[in-house]
């Protein structure tokens, strides 16, 4: 049987954890609001870019002059894949869903004899994936929106995923980040970055709405295909975001309970316990003036 005091260290102990995990689900919670916004409000632009996008990839497909990030390099053997992750824990299951997606799928494209190589974005996604597929890593970034999350953040990013492009490090690049559906639900996503794959197909019809375009097509995607680059990875990120956030409140929460409930057992043992040192006390007590 535990002693008294061991009891009481460890009730305060719990009791001392109860208040953090109830503080980080304070924070997590007002920090929910404003990524949940901001990935709302990313939302119908990064959709109607890749749509523009799409609609002027289909007018020059099959053009020799159209930019290499439309065209692709014309094989599927090497496969970049883009994890993005947080670089803090204690958010439930939200980074073990990113990394199981990616296992499975480097896992498929191992089993069509395909060539996998990653670039990490945030800590948690690394430490996962480091152990069994160390020799595929090519780059990593963390601290990403360390200080707030910035479009600067995902242009680096594309940045240097056109520069692995330009140099021929890969064929597909493909990103995988979690979606923000609600508190309680986010969805992991693999989305095609590079060649472009069209449009959303999520996505309202236009109603058949032609655009034109000045001074020409392979012009202007030249320019906007880096930038609709950086734009789905900047979405990306602030979906990671308001999902962290929303994992990491539900995460706290059910900390909290859960130390709650401890305590009230911990409190019934230390009572019960109490009660026997006591009735031991007294027998000891009486027995000693009997034998007088």
């Amino acid at each position: 049987m535990p002693s008294l005091k061991s009891l009481r260290v460890r009730i305060a102990s719990v009791k001392a954890t109860q208040k953090i995990t109830k503080a980080m689900k304070m924070v997590a919670a007002s920090k929910l609001r404003r990524a949940q916004d901001q990935a709302e409000a990313a939302r119908p632009y990064s959709q109607r870019l890749e749509r523009m996008v799409a609609s002027l990839a289909a007018s020059v497909a099959g053009n020799e002059s159209a930019p290499a990030m439309l065209r692709g390099t014309g094989r599927d053997q090497v496969h970049l894949l883009v994890v993005a992750t947080s670089d803090r824990g204690l958010c439930g299951g939200f980074n073990s869903a990113i990394v199981r997606a990616a296992r499975r799928h480097i896992a498929e494209l191992h089993r069509q004899d395909k060539t996998v190589k990653l670039f990490l974005v945030g800590r948690k996604g690394r430490d996962q994936l480091r152990r069994d597929f160390r020799d595929l890593f090519v780059a990593n970034v963390d601290q990403v929106g360390a200080k707030g999350l910035r479009f600067d953040d995902a242009r680096g990013i594309a940045e240097r995923l056109a520069e692995l492009f330009e140099q021929g490090a890969f064929d597909v690049c493909t990103l995988i980040y979690s979606e923000f559906r609600s508190v309680v639900s986010q969805v992991v996503r693999l989305r095609p970055l590079i060649p472009l794959a069209g449009g959303d197909t999520d996505l309202p019809d236009l109603g058949g709405a032609v655009y034109e375009f000045e001074p020409s097509e392979e012009r202007i995607l030249e320019e906007i295909l880096p930038l609709n680059v950086a734009v789905q990875v900047y979405r990306a990120l602030l979906e990671n975001a308001a999902g962290e956030q929303g994992s990491r409140m539900m995460a706290m929460d059910s900390a909290t309970r859960n130390a709650g409930d401890m305590i009230e057992r911990l409190t019934l043992t230390y009572n019960r316990t109490r009660q026997a040192v006591i009735t031991k006390e007294l027998i000891e007590i009486i027995s000693g003036a009997e034998a007088l």
